[in-house]
């Protein structure tokens, strides 16, 4: 199934964009696609405990995704 994926920050510098499309396994959950991301984009994992948000709402490990879904990643933010 296709998902909208949205990179924000340094994930979209490591992932290549800010936007794009891709294709997962139709039994895919948040913790498959954190495993998915992983292996296709190894800097990832260089962003310690970035958060994921399905449709605008943030969401944990076993939620099922759904074709045309829109997840973002959040990577921590620091300010002053």
């Amino acid at each position: 199934m296709k998902i909208k994926l949205l990179a924000f920050g340094i994930a979209g510098e490591i992932v290549g964009s800010s936007s794009s499309v891709i294709e997962v396994p139709d039994d895919c959950d948040i913790d498959s696609l954190r495993e998915y991301l992983a292996e296709k984009y190894p800097a990832l994992t260089t962003v310690l405990e970035y958060a994921i948000a399905v449709n605008r709402s943030y969401v944990q490990g076993n939620m099922l995704l759904g074709e045309n879904d829109e997840v973002a990643i959040v990577p921590p933010v620091s300010g002053g």
